[in-house]
């Protein structure tokens, strides 16, 4: 599983990220998302990053990415199911 985690700061660029992202899996929080882990699919994102968001990131933007070998180093805690659930955001 790959857990991807962003703080981008410009309105249109942060929703680019996020659309971009929904190709690839699916939104646990507003700026998190969970991916396939897959390393073509992670090498994919990592070049789309380098050639076209991070050029446009400004001074407080970040993305970070966690490559999570097993299902077992996770700890779940609540009752909150996000799976294929769309966000609405007014």
């Amino acid at each position: 599983m790959i857990i991807i985690s962003y703080d981008i700061s410009d309105n249109k660029l942060r929703s680019q990220f996020s659309k971009y992202l929904l190709k690839f899996g699916y939104r646990l929080q507003y700026s998190v998302f969970q991916i396939e882990n897959s390393e073509r699919i992670l090498n994919n994102i990592k070049l789309t990053l380098d050639n076209k968001f991070s050029k446009r990131f400004g001074e407080s933007d970040s993305v970070m990415i966690f490559d999570i070998k097993s299902e077992k180093n996770i700890v779940r805690y609540g009752y909150a199911k996000h799976e294929n659930e769309e966000v609405i955001f007014i």
